[in-house]
């Protein structure tokens, strides 16, 4: 290899890296080995690097750029991988016609793309272990040679690329490029369509980068390549590169190397239809979403941590089974309803204008066995995912147990995420069918959500052709009564315990909703840890004003009920529609949020004695989703005089973790945090201890004092976050323990204290701070209702800064009154020795969607640090 002749620098490039290496070609676009053809490629490579330091690498790191990029897109990873723990040769080529390789004047069809990298990596000398990675069209050049190579091949990464067109058309983004009018001034007499590609970095990309990409495209000649590679797109049978793409595009499926796929869902070129395509051809590939990226991915994120850090592991397997971990007796999910096939006692109640609406044991049994029939006749097989789209109540739980029946992955996120995060959600998820009221079709519809449709209702034709719908819930179930009724009796096979059986979602309070994965055995551990934990028995009546709770009424063996609320909305539940919805089923547990508690107190004036007297036979009391104060359960006791009441701590990738009563809250008293109790049965806990930096670094430990973040093992963890490999990989990096994002200690007791969490930890000039006693020292102040304690400055010099809600509320954000300010300032210093640098009071302090609850302390440390720094006061 020689020095590339080129115009360099370019930001972020060593210059050591660039190279010119002369290549004897066999392409038939070359004329062949006959011809005698050689061509000039340049490439980037950190071999001399690797060699001057002594380091012998792990192994080739192979990136093929699409088009209109070339080798200067995978620069970030020559660097990480220059600098890795355990250190791989990074070579990133230019395609010929592409980039400072050679223009060679021939139209180079992609099996001579293929061809052409596989004389290049001759001529490197190039042996195994291979990773190659592509992107955009490189994504299929680079699985083209990985099918070649098999026998240097050690895995493969895709980025935002595709190997087939599966039945979709050609993207709109590319249609004027490829029309004849419009092809040549697009690609190669102007730079439209470098401009347009550059253009989709988010954020935008710096001048000195953007004038980098186009170095090697500055006159038209340099772009005919270009033209002819977007010419090359095989988007229909028929063209001369569609045998080649067919070939590899089958090939891939017997592709059983570790794959790794990184995506930027917001790519108008390349979207997930396309990664979905890829997920179904390489079904073991790890996968990690980025949301609000792109399809230039590689500029919008760091991917150079993930891929290296994904090599170090070479697609981990998942944990050893073993101690807490551990479900020695499995029993399914549909097992109640199995053994309750000919009883005739409630299980699921609909709260409606017109008055409960109840289906017994036998016809639920029933209905669900008939709907997974129908579901299987319309196509539904066992792994396909099914995003349900349905309040709670009897169809929403009828459909739960029939896709679990037949072996369906269930997809439930909340609509209380709003169109943007609930849409987000579904399209990570990537059902393939989706089953919802009309105003969830048509938000389907109109923003392309996948999953073919399934309606509930008897639509008409013409709301059939608009909402593109192709059965209804009534449809499916005369479909199974009439394969029961033809065959005598219906067949499921039992789906496997560790095969994915849910899809449920986070509330969204600390980022993007993230998918967490439940397989059938986990989900019946978290029944069994709910059935033990509380002495939960056949025949009791649940009233869930937490909706998923309703959904394990029937694998509990509980009658259940939803009381008349908007579930998106727990505030909305009033203690009246609580008090009905127990007399419905004579409720012996009730399970709500705090937010949902909070109005029930509120409203509890409208109760009449009847709905006193339902009240009364409730024997349990469930708040999950966020701490709940002691004055406010002691102001709820009345209300169910008979009940004990608990607070459950948890997550949706564990519920419940721990537990302790009103009694207990009680006997812990005031400390640094929120006493949230003692393990559940066959549930660990235990803490990661803080560096100075704020970051969890020590191993885990139980050491009763210690602050840390929370750790979690247990059977009822969930399997893995969904299409997040890389915060997965974080998540579980501690082998045998999920890692939570809280933060706490194990007091002498063993109780457990969450002190916030882990992003939310100030690191002051004196030190690392949580805050959720400061805050608990706050709302002892009268005007306080609530507070946050943030972190305003740049790390390890932040000044903490109180953010109060007052009763009666402030009439505007801003600095909080002088009398306030002082009595905040004394109780936080009294209490906890922490000095606050301001008191700022806002009409309402931001709380995640699904409580109604959770403070949203990220967003009022960024609104705290712009208000004080003279940036306008606005609302948090």
């Amino acid at each position: 290899m020689v020095a590339a002749p080129t115009a360099g620098p370019w930001p972020g490039v060593d210059p050591a890296w660039s190279r010119i290496v002369e290549v004897p070609s066999t392409a038939a676009a070359s004329g062949g080995p006959a011809g005698g053809r050689s061509h000039r490629w340049h490439v980037l490579d950190n071999l001399e690097q690797l060699r001057a330091r002594g380091v012998e690498p792990a192994g080739t790191l192979l990136c093929v750029h699409g088009n209109p990029t070339w080798s200067y897109l995978w620069r970030s990873l020559l660097a990480a991988g220059t600098d890795a723990a355990r250190p791989w040769r990074v070579v990133a080529v230019d395609q010929l016609d592409m980039g400072f390789s050679e223009r060679t004047g021939a139209f180079r069809r992609l099996a001579d793309r293929v061809a052409d990298l596989s004389d290049l990596t001759a001529a490197l000398g190039l042996e195994g272990p291979v990773v190659t990675a592509g992107h955009d069209w490189g994504g299929l050049v680079s699985l083209g040679w990985a099918l070649r190579h098999r026998e240097q091949l050690a895995g493969v990464v895709l980025t935002n690329t595709a190997v087939h067109p599966a039945g979709y058309d050609v993207p709109a983004v590319l249609r004027p490029a490829l029309h004849p009018a419009l092809h040549r001034w697009g690609t190669t007499t102007s730079t439209a369509f470098l401009d347009v590609t550059h253009a989709l970095a988010s954020p935008r990309l710096e001048p000195a980068v953007r004038r980098a990409y186009l170095a090697p495209y500055r006159t038209a000649a340099r772009r005919e390549g270009v033209g002819r590679f977007v010419s090359d797109i095989p988007a229909a049978p028929g063209h001369p590169s569609w045998a080649a793409l067919e070939e590899i595009a089958g090939g891939v499926r017997s592709l059983d190397v570790p794959a790794l796929l990184l995506w930027g869902p917001r790519d108008p070129v390349f979207s997930d239809r396309y990664l979905r395509d890829l997920m179904d051809r390489l079904p073991h590939a790890d996968v990690h979403r980025f949301e609000g990226a792109g399809h230039l991915l590689i500029e919008d994120r760091d991917l150079g941590t993930p891929v290296f850090e994904w090599l170090a592991v070479s697609a981990p397997a998942p944990a050893a089974p073993g101690g807490p971990g551990v479900v020695p007796d499995y029993v399914p999910m549909t097992a109640e309803l199995d053994a309750r096939r000919s009883e005739a006692g409630t299980a699921v109640v609909d709260m409606t204008p017109e008055g409960p609406v109840s289906l017994d044991w036998a016809g639920l049994v029933r209905r669900v066995d008939h709907l997974a029939a129908g579901l299987r006749a319309a196509g539904v097989r066992p792994g396909d995912r099914v995003s349900l789209l349905v309040p709670p109540g009897i169809e929403l739980t009828s459909l739960i147990y029939a896709c679990l029946r037949l072996g369906a992955v269930i997809v439930v996120a909340d609509a209380g995420l709003g169109t943007r995060g609930l849409g987000r959600a579904i399209t990570g998820a990537g059902p393939a069918y989706l089953v919802g009221i009309d105003r969830a079709l048509a938000g389907a519809r109109a923003l392309g959500w996948p999953g073919r449709r399934i309606g509930l209702g008897s639509p008409s034709s013409a709301k059939r052709r608009l909402l593109g719908i192709e059965h209804t819930l009534g449809e499916l179930l005369e479909s199974g009564a009439r394969e029961e009724s033809a065959s005598g009796r219906l067949d499921f096979d039992v789906p496997a315990p560790d095969a994915d059986a849910a899809v449920l979602f986070t509330s969204g309070s600390t980022g993007p909703a993230k998918g967490v994965v439940y397989t059938h055995r986990r989900l019946a551990a978290m029944r069994d840890t709910l059935k033990d934990g509380y002495g939960i028995r056949e025949g009791e009546g649940l009233v869930a004003g937490f909706a998923p709770f309703a959904l394990l009424g029937p694998a509990l063996g509980a009658t259940s009920v939803t009381p008349d609320m908007d579930v998106t909305a727990p505030r909305t539940l009033t203690a009246s529609a609580l008090a009905e919805a127990a007399a419905a089923i004579d409720a012996t547990i009730v399970f709500a949020s705090p937010a949902a508690l909070a109005n029930v107190q509120a409203t509890a004036d409208g109760l009449d004695a009847a709905g006193r007297e339902a009240l009364g036979r409730v024997r349990l009391l469930l708040s999950a989703g966020a701490p709940i104060p002691e004055p406010l359960l002691a102001r709820l006791q009345p209300l169910v005089p008979a009940a004990a009441l608990h607070t459950p701590y948890g997550m949706t990738e564990a519920l419940p973790v721990t537990d302790i009563d009103l009694a207990g809250i009680r006997a812990a008293g005031q400390g640094n945090g929120v006493c949230v109790g003692r393990p559940l049965p066959g549930v660990a806990v235990a803490v990661a201890g803080l560096d100075d930096a704020g970051r969890a670094t020590g191993e885990s430990t139980t050491v009763p004092g210690t602050t840390g973040e929370v750790l979690v093992a247990a059977p009822h963890v969930k399997e893995r976050y969904d299409r997040l490999w890389h915060t997965e990989l974080a998540a579980s990096s501690l082998p045998g323990w999920h890692r939570t994002g809280d933060v706490g200690h194990l007091d002498a007791e063993g109780r457990l204290w969450i002190e916030g969490r882990l992003g939310h930890v100030l690191t002051t000039a004196s030190g690392v701070r949580t805050p959720v006693a400061a805050e608990q020292h706050a709302e002892a102040v009268p005007e306080v209702a609530r507070a946050a304690v943030v972190g305003v400055g740049p790390a390890g010099a932040q000044v903490p800064v109180a953010v109060v809600e007052t009763t009666p509320p402030a009439p505007r954000p801003g600095l909080a009154p002088g009398d306030l300010t002082r009595s905040v300032r004394a109780a936080v210093a009294n209490g906890t020795g922490l000095e606050l640098a301001a008191v700022l009071a806002v009409p309402s302090l931001p709380t995640d969607i699904r409580h109604n609850s959770k403070i949203d302390r990220t967003a009022l440390a960024a609104w705290s640090g712009k208000a004080l720094g003279g940036g306008g006061i606005g609302t948090p």
